[in-house]
C-alpha cells in the first residue's frame, strides 16, 4: 500500500468526522499496488448517511483531506449501506484495502 501510516490515519479520522463512527473506508486503485508510481488516492466510503446528505459530507471530507494531506488528486466514492453496489463500488470492495 502506497499510503503512509500517518496519511491512512488522517483519512480514517476525517472519514469518521464527516460520516460518523460507523463509516468504513477502503483504499483502492493504483495506491494499493506497491510496484506502481504516482496515482491518485481512491477511497470508498461505506456509510449509513442518507444520500441527500452524502454529497455535502463528501465535499467537506475532500476539502479536509486536501488541507491535511496536501494538494493531490483524491477520488471519493460513497456507498450507502443496504443499497446495491455499483460496478466501481464492487471493484473497490473486492480489491481495496480497509483503512
Amino acid at each position: 500500500m502506497r499510503l503512509s501510516k500517518e496519511s491512512a490515519s488522517i483519512v480514517r479520522e476525517e472519514v469518521e468526522r464527516a460520516f460518523g463512527r460507523n463509516a468504513q473506508v477502503w483504499l483502492f486503485g493504483s495506491r494499493i499496488d506497491d510496484t506502481a508510481k504516482g496515482g491518485d488516492i481512491d477511497l470508498l466510503v461505506e456509510t449509513d448517511v442518507d444520500l441527500e446528505d452524502a454529497l455535502e459530507r463528501e465535499l467537506k471530507l475532500y476539502a479536509r483531506l486536501i488541507r491535511r494531506l496536501g494538494d493531490q488528486r483524491i477520488d471519493i466514492v460513497v456507498h450507502r449501506r443496504g443499497t446495491p453496489l455499483s460496478p466501481i463500488q464492487q471493484a473497490a470492495r473486492q480489491t481495496g484495502l480497509p483503512l
